[in-house]
């Protein structure tokens, strides 16, 4: 397989190629940064990238505790449960 499409030329990049934020978690399920660090990544100096590395490994817990917690939607409030089409968003 190709990497072509996913080199980076960020220094120091923690990237995993799984580019996938976590919905509850707001941190990569593949390198744990925050949306906002992947976005400004290749503009942080060395020492805030090496401060960051060092934090990634910790928030591995995020993760796993973001999985198993209860989802905020509450029952009965999905469309179908409200006896509308949820295509196109009415009766």
């Amino acid at each position: 397989m190709d990497d072509a499409p996913w080199h980076r030329d960020e220094p120091d990049s923690p990237c995993q190629n799984v580019c996938l934020i976590h919905p509850r978690a707001r941190i990569c399920i593949g390198c744990h940064r925050r949306p906002e660090e992947i976005a400004g990544w290749a503009r942080l100096g060395a020492g805030e990238r090496a401060r960051i590395r060092a934090e990634l490994p910790g928030r591995a817990h995020l993760l796993r505790a973001a999985a198993n917690r209860p989802s905020r939607r509450k029952p009965g409030k999905s469309a179908a449960n409200r006896g509308e089409n949820p295509e196109s968003g009415s009766t």
